[in-house]
């Protein structure tokens, strides 16, 4: 299979806490899943059969756990590289006790080329990616072709791509991006309105206070 040439983030330095530490190590092995270049097996993931969502990048993952929480019909599968936000997210499963919701530590470009079988995502969700704001640097931002054409291939009839971003450029780069990638349709024909399910991250509350826009992007997946 053809590489897509971007990665889905830089790895970047992070303190833990002894709480994020201690929970890296000790609940990997119930909540995390390790890279394999095989297809997942859904149900025996999460032991049942339901729809899927792919979080790219959860951050701390808060929201994440949430709105796992919010919607037990739905299971969901968190991709990150950050050990804190792996770490916190790991703490969040088990004090909640969610069953609907899984981990893997690794590059989301490479899990979703290799683990994720075609036309078998409901859902993908990319909450505030890193914008690389330099015109040098826009090359490496991760919505963009042919990164999207591998995303619409996973989704299948009816599933959706969301996209949300504190940075209008990006936005504006991420609707021509998806307008240009088949099999994904935009019903807003541009910016959407907000999902009320969505709960605002410590990352956007303060974007806001500081005056940041907040820009979503609703794309669904047509066969």
């Amino acid at each position: 299979m053809r590489s897509c040439g971007i990665k889905s983030y830089v790895r970047r330095s992070g303190r833990m806490s002894d709480a994020q530490r201690q929970a890296y190590e000790t609940l990997r092995s119930p909540y995390a899943v390790p890279f394999s270049p095989t297809f997942l097996n859904y149900e025996a993931l999460f032991r049942s059969i339901q729809p899927l969502i792919i979080e790219i990048g959860f951050g701390m993952g808060v929201a994440t756990a949430q709105i796992a929480q919010d919607n037990p019909q739905i299971n969901y599968l968190g991709i990150e590289v950050h050990r804190p936000g792996i770490g916190r997210l790991l703490r969040e499963i088990e004090s909640r006790g969610l069953l609907n919701l899984r981990i893997i530590e690794a590059d989301a470009v490479e899990v979703i080329q290799s683990m994720i079988p075609d036309h078998t995502v409901q859902g993908f969700h990319v909450f505030f990616p890193d914008p690389w704001p330099k015109k040098r640097h826009h090359k490496r931002r991760l919505i963009s072709r042919p990164f999207t054409d591998l995303l619409a291939r996973k989704l299948h009839s009816g599933g959706y791509c969301y996209l949300v971003t504190d940075w209008a450029d990006y936005g504006e780069w991420a609707l021509r991006e998806l307008a240009a990638t088949d099999h994904l349709v935009n019903p807003h024909g541009g910016f959407a309105p907000p999902k009320s399910w969505r709960p605002k991250t410590a990352f956007e509350r303060k974007g806001l206070a500081q005056g940041h826009g907040i820009y979503e992007i609703w794309c669904e997946a047509v066969q």
